[in-house]
């Protein structure tokens, strides 16, 4: 049962986090892309408030945990989505800001060698560089070079930096939150720093069906539900081979896509599934004693 349930986080994770970027392409339709965000934040916020209200569940007791479970979350969702969503409205395409997303295994595990003392042996690095070649097989055919644009790639790098650093930062000094609680300063410290942009947007709102369905998606299904999952993993494991799970993102898109968007599923987007689950299988393989 342990076994089983540890294989069903990362599988939960990876849909709804995966199908997230299409959701949030739904919402961009409809919506600045600030103003989205400011939204979707307050709903999740106002969400995980109730459950710890009703739960009774104890929030931090001293200023200095409240103060790193906020910049954690600052970093892991506020400059995480900030960058992304931005990058989108300048004309990245999703598969682009996936490949890019695809970087943060590798940086993460370097990071976590320096300042975690974690032990990443060769078989791990080599499961790392089989990923992330596993998602250049996902996203090659859907790269569009014309609709890239220097500050859109600028936010997409934002957004790498933000996940990666905050991953880094939640396993060092918040893996003993509590999903709620820390839920909640974590989305309200996100939507404080959304902010600011607001005031450099020309705000844009249709309130339609589409928007309805992508906002719920994204305020529940993936700021509560993935990032639960996520922290929770981070808590129980190592953060680089959590962080190695972030390769089957982009595919986990492409199949959604798939299905709801009747995009192609070519061959060398089957090829890139089947190396990525080879390189996630050698990364998360026990050592023998």
């Amino acid at each position: 049962m342990p076994y089983i349930r540890r294989s069903i986080l990362p599988f939960c994770f990876i849909f709804l986090y995966g199908s997230g970027f299409i959701f949030a392409q739904y919402g961009l339709v409809h919506s600045t892309p600030m103003a989205f965000l400011a939204i979707r934040f307050l709903i999740t916020f106002l969400i995980l408030l109730l459950i710890a209200y009703f739960f009774k569940v104890t929030f931090p007791k001293t200023k200095k945990e409240f103060f790193q479970i906020a910049i954690a979350g600052s970093l892991t969702v506020g400059t995480f989505s900030i960058g992304g969503f931005l990058s989108m409205s300048y004309g990245i395409s999703g598969a682009t800001n996936a490949l890019i997303i695809a970087l943060q295994p590798i940086i993460v595990t370097f990071l976590a060698l320096k300042f975690l003392n974690e032990n990443i042996n060769k078989r791990v690095w080599l499961g790392l560089i089989i990923g992330f070649i596993g998602v250049g097989f996902v996203v090659f055919s859907k790269l569009d070079s014309s609709s890239s644009s220097y500050l859109g790639l600028f936010w997409s790098i934002v957004s790498l930096l933000g996940l990666s650093f905050g991953s880094l930062y939640q396993k060092k000094y918040c893996s003993h939150m509590n999903v709620f609680s820390g839920g909640a300063i974590q989305t309200f410290s996100s939507m404080i720093l959304v902010l600011p942009f607001l005031f450099f947007e020309d705000i844009k709102i249709d309130w339609n069906t589409e928007f309805y369905i992508s906002m719920f998606y994204m305020a529940v299904g993936v700021s509560i539900g993935a990032l639960s999952l996520l922290y929770i993993m981070i808590k129980n494991g190592e953060v680089s081979k959590v962080s190695s799970i972030f390769y089957l993102v982009p595919v986990s898109a492409a199949i959604v896509s798939y299905f709801l968007l009747d995009e192609k599923l070519e061959l060398n987007v089957i090829v890139g599934i089947i190396t990525v689950i080879i390189g996630i299988t050698l990364i998360n393989k026990k050592e023998k004693k």
